[in-house]
């Protein structure tokens, strides 16, 4: 079977350094276009334009995104735009037929996620388009070495996620839309999504997260509304735990971990820890490569990656939106409601 056409809506950063060498090494995936709202964002991802067709809001007749989109040699997008932005451009591909990979988060907050979704789930024909959110720490051999290790360990009884470091600039903090966000959490809800991801997929799907109590601060005047959330939660099965991040502390380290009655499983960068045995496991760049392989290959088949289901990605988010809400409230509980689908 011929690979599918695919186009990258966006011209960031991201989209230029993972999704288009990600895609360009995908066997089922085949580059056909790039869009970004101007033609110099747009040739930012440096395709080669006699084979690679580049449209913009300023490109002139024939090069608009609906022009794009009208094509029936191109199958499926990569949605890699501003967070707010992300929710208008998914349901426009998707209503025109188009398979969507958009980029994590789901949305900029819970109302616009669950409407997203609730669309997505009622009024979309899934079985011809189908929409998949990316998070490429699903894809990262180290967490899925961590999770095989969890699930031979025994009940679990406590959890850690913790991710603190100081951000002072650097190319993704350098754009823009992070250095003044419109979304709620700035940089932290952008970040910390990736780690609440690392910690739900090595808990497991059978003892999920099912109420959280945080504080929040922002710590440095650069990372607006909040850059540290500290927040313990509790899981299913009744095991407690902590989700501690900061972009905005003098403190370092980047560690999730699950004690169990056998022993402490824990992933730390390239290295997984299980009782007295470690690992030093090497990570496939980002994760982004097999994350686009697996979204080709499921479009080929016809059978979508479970990875990639936006539940997947709402549950991910929910944990962030609900540290920020318990933190507004004075360390308040809230009762998750989308860890278990």
């Amino acid at each position: 079977m011929a690979p599918l056409g695919v186009a990258i809506l966006g011209g960031g950063i991201f989209a230029r350094e993972e999704h288009k060498p990600a895609v360009d090494a995908s066997p089922d995936l085949d580059l056909k276009a790039v869009w970004s709202r101007s033609s110099k964002s747009a040739k930012t991802l440096e395709v080669d334009e006699s084979k690679v067709n580049v449209y913009a809001e300023d490109a002139g007749t024939g090069k608009s995104l609906d022009d794009l989109l009208a094509r029936s040699d191109i199958h499926a997008v990569i949605i890699a735009l501003p967070i707010k932005n992300q929710p208008e451009y998914i349901r426009k591909a998707i209503n025109a037929g188009k398979h969507v990979l958009s980029e994590k988060p789901i949305a900029e907050n819970m109302q616009d996620a669950e409407a997203l979704l609730t669309w997505y789930r009622t009024e979309v024909d899934t079985k011809k388009v189908t929409w998949a959110v990316a998070e490429n720490f699903r894809y990262l051999a180290s967490f899925n070495k961590g999770a095989e290790q969890v699930k031979d360990m025994g009940k679990q009884l406590t959890f850690r996620c913790r991710n603190q470091r100081m951000v002072t600039g650097g190319k993704y903090f350098e754009t823009e839309w992070r250095k003044n966000p419109t979304h709620q959490g700035g940089f932290l809800l952008d970040g910390g999504v990736h780690d609440t991801a690392g910690l739900r997929l090595l808990m497991g799907k059978d003892n999920p997260l099912l109420s959280l109590s945080a504080h929040s601060a922002q710590l440095q005047p650069h990372l607006p509304p909040v850059d540290t959330i500290e927040a313990v939660a509790k899981a299913k099965n009744g095991a407690v735990g902590t989700i501690s991040l900061s972009f905005g502390t003098t403190q370092k380290g980047r560690v999730w971990a699950v004690g169990c009655e056998k022993g402490y499983v824990s992933v730390s960068g390239s290295t997984v820890t299980a009782g007295d045995k470690t690992w030093e496991i090497e990570d496939e760049k980002t994760g982004v490569p097999p994350e686009v392989r697996a979204w080709g290959k499921a479009l080929v088949a016809g059978t979508p990656d479970p990875m990639q289901a936006p539940e997947e990605a709402m549950a991910d988010f929910e944990l962030i939106e609900a540290a920020l809400r318990s933190g507004e409230q004075g360390g308040k509980a809230i009762q998750l409601r989308h860890q278990e689908w």
